[in-house]
């Protein structure tokens, strides 16, 4: 089997440089994420970073939804843990991923991976492990960074999710992005 390639893991000390008051100018969660959650939903956001997704999602599925932010880096659900615990949020629970198995329980109706894929070394068996935790029904939001993704390796991502079950819903326009919406 060939070896995929990957860009290396985007650090912790580094999303303060993406994940910041000036990013809300152009691209704004509850905008982007409002036609893919409801209340009551359980989500799974993957590489939430300091939670500039995670927060607006955890304000869409409340007052009984769930999410749930899943990370490689330790210190990154460190600092997102501190922001839930100061913005008074109580529906975001971090988890640690180990890089082979995602070790969750629950079943989501939904699933954030922003501007995160890229970094994936194995990604036929993430995928593996996502739809494990897919409800049926389960749209996954897939949106990548024009800077790392470039529209052959975005196209050839897509092709891997359809390749392993899933099906393509929506191409939605997100600023300085490609995306797609998936359905399992």
């Amino acid at each position: 089997m060939k070896k995929q390639k990957r860009t290396p893991i985007c650090p912790w000390w580094f999303c303060f440089a993406f994940d910041n008051f000036i990013r809300e100018w152009y691209q704004k969660p509850v905008k982007i994420m409002t036609p893919l959650v409801k209340p009551g939903f359980k989500v799974l956001d993957v590489g939430p970073g300091r939670g500039y997704c995670t927060f607006p999602l955890a304000s869409l599925v409340q007052p009984d939804g769930l999410v749930v932010a899943l990370d490689i880096q330790k210190k990154m659900l460190d600092i997102l843990k501190k922001r839930a615990v100061r913005n008074g949020c109580s529906n975001v629970i971090a988890h640690l991923y180990d890089g082979k198995k995602f070790g969750i329980e629950q079943r989501f109706d939904f699933v954030n991976l922003f501007w995160m894929f890229h970094e994936v070394g194995d990604k036929d068996s993430f995928l593996s492990e996502l739809q494990g935790v897919c409800k049926a029904g389960c749209r996954v939001l897939l949106a990548e960074p024009y800077v790392h993704v470039g529209k052959k390796m975005f196209d050839k991502s897509v092709r891997l999710f359809l390749d392993n079950g899933f099906r393509i819903v929506d191409t939605p326009r997100i600023r300085i992005s490609r995306a797609a919406v998936f359905e399992i």
